[in-house]
């Protein structure tokens, strides 16, 4: 069984920090260094897209793209080793995968991006490393609802959710051809999860947030990373130029995908939708577990 990454964490990052911080300056403290801990191998995998990109050498045995899949391997093989993750995460992360790798192969073919450099390990001119960064978003959700003990509450019903995350799934696909529905995705999730709150603990308190924009604020996080790809040189989208940041219309399709990503954990984990009692604590208006 996988380590209880919130307990660990409460007993070596967030009780030390809450002893000898003010409340008002930890409470915000480990909320970052959760997140940041959470999104361990997105960060890992963008520093070694920064670095390859910043050494590697054409006449080389090896393609860098060929080994950022072996690095990725490595990290996401020590992590599942260490009891970083679970293997019901990584089941998450290989659903990602999946679904990631099928995209990207449309997407290139397709001419909305590409690969400039060379790969052995490839299918249909696209790198098998790719998967991997989709596979980082969906371990850094599967850690950040275990390290923030997450619960989603109140949910809409639960076939709704996986037919809107299908028709956006598909919507990526069908826009080539017919006319893009995007922006009636878009009132649809709003529509749809208005009511949802994602509950999460920074620490022993219970805190929330709209789910529109939790998912809001994730897409403009991986809009930044994009950003990083590009630079990087890793991929490129048709048209842009060297040093010209992805356009912010590219951050509507991550919050598009990011609900496809949300059903996704709910489909392994389907415990997030249990209603989780809780109390009021009379002293700071937070919520806490009842006992």
């Amino acid at each position: 069984m996988a380590t209880d990454l919130h307990a660990a964490f409460d007993a070596r990052v967030s009780r030390p920090l809450r002893a000898r911080l003010p409340r008002g300056l930890a409470e915000p403290l480990v909320f970052v260094l959760k997140f940041l801990w959470a999104a361990l191998f997105g960060i890992l995998f963008l520093i070694a897209l920064v670095v390859t990109q910043a050494i590697w050498q054409p006449d080389w045995w090896l393609t860098r793209y060929d080994a950022l899949l072996l690095y990725a391997l490595t990290v996401q093989g020590l992590m599942l080793w260490l009891r970083l993750e679970s293997w019901e995460e990584a089941k998450v992360i290989f659903l990602f995968h999946l679904t990631g790798t099928v995209m990207e192969i449309f997407k290139v073919n397709a001419g909305s991006w590409s690969y400039p450099q060379p790969a052995v390990m490839q299918i249909f001119g696209v790198p098998l490393f790719s998967g991997f960064m989709y596979a980082s978003v969906g371990s850094t959700i599967a850690r950040l609802f275990r390290l923030f003990r997450v619960q989603l509450a109140p949910y809409p019903p639960f076939r709704a959710t996986v037919l809107l995350a299908a028709a956006i799934y598909v919507n990526f696909f069908a826009h080539h051809f017919i006319w893009d529905a995007r922006y009636l995705l878009f009132a649809a999730t709003v529509l749809l999860f208005a009511r949802t709150r994602m509950w999460f603990y920074t620490s022993s308190r219970a805190h929330w947030v709209p789910l529109p924009v939790a998912i809001l604020t994730c897409s403009f996080a991986l809009w930044v990373a994009e950003n990083i790809g590009t630079w990087s040189e890793t991929w490129v989208y048709t048209g842009q130029r060297p040093w010209q940041m992805v356009s912010l219309h590219k951050m509507g399709s991550w919050y598009l995908l990011l609900y496809v990503s949300f059903v996704t954990v709910t489909l392994v984990y389907r415990d997030l939708l249990k209603p989780r009692k809780l109390r009021r604590d009379g002293e700071t208006g937070f919520l806490e577990p009842a006992e």
